[in-house]
């Protein structure tokens, strides 16, 4: 647009929401993609709100996060939400005093916080079908301006809320040549309130299991997670195999189950996963293959 033009922006969003209705046995999602211009999408500090179209989050009480009331509303075909959150938890620094190194290079990184613990009560209308629900959400808030270094291809992020009050954060930086990167990190908050952080070689994660969408796509389905230095060992598995976000980029996340042991007793829980980077990671295969077949 010309530069008097009222449609002229140097900002433009985007959001996902996505749904697991376990109950229905499926996982739908939405992505809205918005420019900034005319009030169609925003941000501002206070009060607090987001949003993109008639998606938003927002707090009903100035700009603080800690102790903030925060509504909630988004909606798809079939799916409408509409959510009060209010935090049980203060926010969590997450890295070095909130400071999240992603490599050895010092602008890879972010600033990252999470409040682990809000209680969520609200409406749901499914196929035009209004309920009442409540429930634990989680709330992660990154932000910065690197990126992955060329040798990292993606990341498994685990976000876990135990039964006894405590929780758990990892991410799991992943290599081309298959390994972790050492700056996989995470942090675990104790019944108590009290947080530390973890580091790589702390936290043990096997793959026990696989589901591959209709392209081939292949995603670990089920983990077990040990944390010997927290007496902790858990496994995890989705309430649904197929919680792929089919976007830009393509990405599997979604609700996962949590059984295990801590310090020898039972211990459950709920949870969320995020697994980005093998649809690229196959793109990618595929891609050397046929260079490597037209270089012969």
């Amino acid at each position: 647009p010309p530069p008097s033009s009222a449609w002229r922006t140097r900002q433009i969003y985007m959001a996902h929401f996505a749904l697991t209705d376990v109950a229905a046995g499926r996982f739908r999602f939405a992505r809205k993609l918005s420019r900034e211009a005319l009030a169609l999408a925003g941000a501002q500090a206070a009060p607090f709100r987001v949003w993109i179209d008639d998606w938003s989050l927002e707090a009903a009480s100035g700009a603080a996060v800690s102790g903030a009331t925060w509504t909630l509303r988004a909606a798809q075909p079939g799916y409408e939400v509409d959510l009060v959150l209010e935090p049980l938890t203060p926010p969590v620094l997450n890295g070095e005093a909130g400071f999240s190194r992603k490599s050895a290079e010092p602008g890879d990184a972010s600033f990252y916080y999470s409040i682990p613990r809000l209680e969520v009560r609200g409406r749901l209308v499914r196929d035009n079908h209004p309920i009442d629900v409540r429930g634990l959400a989680w709330f992660d808030r990154e932000w910065g301006s690197g990126a992955l270094r060329a040798r990292e291809v993606g990341w498994d992020w685990f976000a876990l809320q135990l039964n006894d009050g405590a929780t758990l954060m990892f991410y799991a930086l992943r290599n081309r040549d298959g390994t972790r990167d050492r700056h996989s990190a995470g942090t675990w908050v104790d019944p108590s309130g009290a947080s530390r952080p973890l580091t790589s070689e702390e936290v043990a994660i096997d793959v026990l299991d696989h589901w591959s969408n209709a392209r081939g796509t292949r995603y670990p389905s089920s983990w077990r997670i040990r944390v010997p230095s927290l007496s902790l060992e858990v496994g995890v598995r989705p309430v649904l195999a197929d919680q792929e976000f089919r976007s830009t980029p393509t990405y599997w996340e979604g609700a996962v189950d949590v059984s295990g042991t801590r310090g020898g007793a039972g211990i459950a829980g709920r949870g969320y996963v995020e697994l980005v980077g093998y649809a690229a990671e196959r793109s990618s295969r595929r891609a050397t293959g046929a260079k490597a077949l037209l270089g012969r």
